[in-house]
């Protein structure tokens, strides 16, 4: 009886199988992305021709939307960092199309000082809100596509498959609207607003208060 031979090995099937290498160059990105954030408030942004305190005060209260918008992104790395981080965590295994996916998904993580700095200056204008929003769906696209590629995978644990996929699918769908929801807000109203409430989406997951109705969210 003759054995079938199965096929030969390609250096695809070798690469990204070390969650480790994924975890290291996510960490890397994420704290370049938040540095880079604060160069959206450099202080040669107050103006050269300052000489009292009065216009000194005037000059840093016009960076007040910068500030927003750059404690915003703050809060926005800093969620998305946790989420990804905690899908790594999860991992049994990986392999190269489930590290193209973060891969693409850092990729968004690098747009976000862009983002933000278009959005500081322009915060007033719908175009640079709805690019700022944009940059958001594909965060969290990604990391949903993650997610379920890694489920049909099996490259998570299985103790923690039921868990991981019932809390982190909902909470990024969950989010995904209410960031849309904020977005579609400023077709009838000025954008402030909606930056104002993506703060506040924002703030209820970055201090996950106990009261159950937000813990749905």
């Amino acid at each position: 009886m003759s054995h079938q031979s199965s096929p030969p090995r390609r250096l695809a099937d070798l690469s990204g199988t070390n969650p480790d290498r994924l975890s290291g160059i996510s960490d890397g990105i994420f704290s370049v992305g938040m540095t880079l954030l604060v160069l959206g408030l450099a202080v040669g942004q107050v103006g050269k021709s300052i000489s009292t305190d009065a216009q000194l005060w005037d000059a840093l209260r016009a960076l007040a939307p910068n500030v927003l918008v750059y404690t915003m992104s703050f809060m926005t790395l800093g969620i998305f960092w946790l989420g990804q981080g905690t899908q790594l965590a999860h991992l049994a295994r990986s392999n190269r199309n489930f590290a193209w996916i973060h891969l693409v998904f850092l990729f968004a993580v690098t747009m976000v000082p862009f983002s933000t700095m278009l959005l500081a200056h322009y915060y007033w204008l719908r175009v640079a809100l709805v690019e700022y929003w944009l940059n958001i769906v594909l965060l969290g696209a990604m990391l949903l596509a993650g997610l379920e590629y890694g489920l049909r995978a099996n490259l998570f644990r299985e103790e923690h498959r039921r868990d991981i996929t019932h809390l982190m699918r909902g909470r990024i769908l969950i989010a995904q609207a209410l960031y849309g929801a904020a977005t579609l807000l400023s077709v009838k109203f000025p954008t402030w607003m909606s930056i104002a409430l993506i703060v506040l989406i924002q703030l209820n997951y970055v201090l996950a208060p106990r009261i159950p109705i937000l813990n749905r969210f």
